[in-house]
């Protein structure tokens, strides 16, 4: 089983709409760079696919906290980008708004990210 994780920073209270968009950059960020990349990462985001694509979205404090996140999922081998918003609407330009973790096996995204809050 295959999951992916979108961490949102909850000290920006983005509006639902803004959090849903910075979630979708997201989550496409980080498949379009692991299908960019080697075999394996490729059939992961295929047998993903084909289970349903299963997405959590999550809380953490702020950008430190994001960032720490990001470095533990390079350590375990874990796909990871973080989004940086233009500023066109709610944020300043350049705002760290989330995190994508994956898609990766179900197991190591719960070791990592797993005591999270749901949004």
């Amino acid at each position: 089983m295959y999951k992916q994780a979108i961490l949102i920073r909850a000290d920006l209270k983005l509006p639902k709409g803004k959090l849903a968009v910075q979630a979708a950059h997201a989550s496409v960020e980080n498949v379009l760079r692991m299908l960019n990349d080697d075999k394996q990462a490729r059939e992961t985001v295929k047998a993903w696919r084909k289970e349903g694509m299963k997405k959590s979205v999550l809380k953490v404090q702020d950008d430190k906290e994001l960032f720490l996140y990001k470095e533990s999922a390079k350590a375990k081998g874990i796909y990871a980008s973080i989004i940086t918003d233009a500023g066109k609407t709610v944020v300043e330009p350049g705002t760290v708004t989330c995190l994508a973790l994956g898609p990766d096996e179900e197991e190591k995204i719960d070791e990592l990210a797993g005591k999270l809050k749901l949004i």
